[in-house]
């Protein structure tokens, strides 16, 4: 697993940024938006239909929005090298202090567009839609739309800015957030609306208890360390301490990942070029993670 020509910072980098591994539930998001782009490909005006991620904290809704953007991204510069002006996918969150005009500035900002404060919404809005339909935008990824409250004001107008955007932009439209499904966006007239044009897919942290969960869990952890780069490492390793893993992380995505990647950069620091059960137990993860694997009394956990 190791390659001796690798420095040590060149091994640090690499563990810091590592890979996007894909899981069941990105796997059907993806085919979700090929659908999706499918099915809107002639449609005109307000018939176009979007996807929403859904999930709990940490279970992997923003990374499988970047590798849905990443994927059709590359899937569209082959099929189309010679359309190196075009601009097929735009990608922005919903700023914590949202407005109607905060949310269009984000996309200005995105697309490179100068914008100062004397700029009106209405100015912004239009020129952002303008450069996203000239460059034939065809996915434009929002996410952390459950920050917007639309039982408050700036919440209800910024949800109205999102569905005249979507009506503009003559592209599917994918959004993502904390348990979308239970949040005030799609609750009221307002709500309907959106819930009406969307489907709501969830990413879920992944479990390790019947056998075909079990044999998923243990493949995700050999996707890792093959993707590891220890010279000393023991492969099977991640595999033979899976439950203990899924016991520390809960199955969620983005705990896993920090798991992983900080025991492999503690092993390029200290020098052991491996990862073992040892290095993993002195890995501190965040609170929800440690909150998680703590076991309940009464469990006969010692």
């Amino acid at each position: 697993m190791g390659d001796p020509v690798w420095t040590k910072r060149s091994q640090l980098d690499y563990h810091s940024e590592f890979v996007t591994l894909r899981t069941a539930s990105m796997e059907q998001c993806l085919r979700q938006l090929r659908l999706l782009l499918a099915l809107n490909h002639c449609q005109e005006g307000t018939a176009r239909r979007g996807l929403i991620v859904s999930g709990p904290p940490g279970a992997g809704k923003s990374t499988t929005l970047m590798e849905m953007a990443r994927s059709f991204e590359l899937s569209y510069r082959r099929r189309h090298p010679d359309r190196a002006d075009t601009l097929p996918v735009a990608f922005v969150g919903i700023p914590p202090s949202y407005s109607p005009k905060a949310l269009v500035r984000a996309l200005a900002r995105f697309l490179c567009l100068p914008v100062h404060d004397r700029m009106t919404e209405n100015t912004i809005t239009d020129a952002v839609c303008a450069v996203l339909c000239e460059r034939g935008t065809r996915i434009v990824f929002i996410d952390d739309v459950h920050l917007l409250n639309t039982r408050t004001r700036p919440g209800a107008d910024t949800s109205d800015q999102l569905k005249s955007l979507a009506e503009r932009i003559p592209a599917t439209f994918v959004l993502a957030g904390v348990d979308v499904e239970t949040s005030p966006l799609l609750t009221g007239p307002r709500g309907a609306q959106l819930a009406a044009r969307f489907k709501l897919l969830r990413t879920l942290p992944l479990l390790n208890g019947t056998k075909q969960q079990k044999l998923e869990w243990r493949y995700l952890l050999n996707e890792m360390e093959a993707a590891l780069r220890l010279s000393h490492h023991r492969t099977g390793t991640l595999e033979r301490h899976a439950d203990y893993i899924h016991l520390r992380t809960g199955g969620v995505m983005a705990s896993l990942s920090q798991l992983v990647r900080e025991a492999a950069i503690c092993a390029v620091l200290d020098g052991s070029q491996a990862i073992t059960k040892k290095s993993l137990s002195g890995i501190v993860l965040d609170v929800q993670a440690t909150k998680g694997s703590r076991p309940s009394r009464g469990s006969g956990a010692s």
